[in-house]
């Protein structure tokens, strides 16, 4: 029994003495940390004058002067996290004088050396570093870096400092087969990194959407949101026949958002695609281009099998005018089942729209709405308030 009690003793002797010991691990770490932090803005007082000389000088030509005297190791980390602040700030020669100063004060050269470290977390300092100076000389190192480690957060930064440094197209594209190789979903992650490039966008997009791995092309669709482009649209064109789903999904709603005339045989082709995505991207399209014309289209497609394709049906019939929301009062008066429930739940959301409008022509397009609604489902009563707790008055008192 007394052994049993040693054993307990011991043992929480010991958790206490981790415990303590972890309490003071944490306390040493963040008495480092404040003191360091203390030391960088001691450095950054100290090369105020230095700082306030480079941005007075970095539109002017000739080179910039290198930082003053002997620097400790920390100092020229201070020195050199000011100028990737500006090389992220600044465009054209601007950044590129104070890239080439970065080269001229030996920073690039050392975290080429620390690249070759045995410890990872400094070969990740280094390579988070290139990047921010757009260092080229360290695209084959990082590809190689990149290529060889398992998919982390930590492949994230090394491919984001390719994508920066990255001078010729082939290394992009290299960098983006490797982060896409190990299947994760991150096309829209990739898309945003490949962005970071100071390469021509649109040649980079042509030799994304021409390639043949599917993923590459799905990075390449996602980049085209927001970018205008229009040398790749033929490509844009022909992806929207693709055989592969998730590419051919993406192609359609780019597709649809870039092209506000649609002809009446690509409606009717995308409305009836065996990709409920396709169908669905496509319904929702044709609300906001004012495709009249596809009403018969819509109604039809709110028996679709899928409720997000019956969803956006109901919703782009709710926008397509007086015609568009009379078909769905007859779509809920004569359809049943699924077309009925899609139909009803959208004319539900119009009727409860009455008090968001504040423009003239919002409240007599509801009001148009309104009158129709009442002509299919006849107009609600409201129901009479009894009124209770109030005494009568007067009567006949004559018994």
């Amino acid at each position: 029994m007394f052994s049993h009690l040693t054993v307990a003793y011991t043992f929480i002797y010991v958790c206490l003495g981790l415990i303590a010991l972890g309490i003071i691990l944490l306390i040493q770490m963040k008495v480092s940390h404040n003191k360091e932090q203390q030391r960088r803005e001691m450095y950054e007082r100290k090369h105020h004058d230095y700082f306030m000389y480079i941005q007075a000088h970095v539109e002017n030509e000739g080179a910039l002067r290198l930082p003053p005297g002997k620097l400790k190791p920390l100092e020229r980390r201070v020195i050199q996290d000011k100028f990737m602040e500006w090389i992220e700030q600044f465009k054209g020669e601007c950044r590129d004088r104070l890239i080439q100063i970065c080269r001229d004060a030996g920073f690039v050269e050392a975290d080429l050396k620390a690249l070759g470290s045995f410890r990872y977390g400094r070969r990740l300092e280094a390579a988070y570093r290139l990047g921010g100076m757009r260092a080229e000389e360290a695209v084959p190192a990082l590809l190689k870096m990149l290529q060889e480690g398992k998919y982390s957060s930590m492949s994230i930064i090394i491919a984001r400092s390719i994508a920066k440094s990255a001078r010729k197209s082939e290394d992009v594209l290299e960098m983006l087969r490797s982060l896409l190789s190990h299947g994760k979903p991150i096309h829209h992650l990739a898309a945003d990194i490949m962005l970071e490039t100071g390469l021509d966008a649109g040649s980079l997009l042509m030799k994304l959407l021409d390639d043949q791995d599917p993923a590459l092309i799905k990075v390449g669709l996602v980049a085209m949101w927001g970018q205008a482009v229009p040398e790749v649209m033929p490509v844009l064109g022909r992806l929207v026949g693709s055989e592969e789903k998730d590419v051919r999904a993406e192609a359609v709603k780019l597709y649809l958002s870039s092209n506000p005339a649609l002809k009446d045989e690509t409606i009717v082709q995308l409305m009836n695609d065996r990709n409920w995505e396709v169908r669905a991207a496509a319904a929702k399209a044709l609300g906001p281009l004012h495709a009249a014309g596809s009403i018969p289209l819509l109604v039809k497609a709110l028996q679709d099998a899928n409720w997000k394709v019956r969803h956006n049906s109901a919703e782009s019939l709710a926008k397509l005018g007086e015609a568009g929301f009379e078909a769905l009062c007859q779509a809920a008066l004569s359809g049943a089942g699924i077309q009925r429930e899609a139909a009803l739940q959208r004319i539900e959301l119009e009727m409860e729209k009455e008090q968001e409008h504040s423009a003239i022509e919002q409240m007599v397009a509801y009001n148009k709405k309104r009158l129709i609604h009442d002509r299919y489902f006849g107009v609600k009563r409201q129901p009479v308030a009894r009124v209770t707790g109030v005494a009568a008055v007067g009567g006949d008192y004559t018994a």
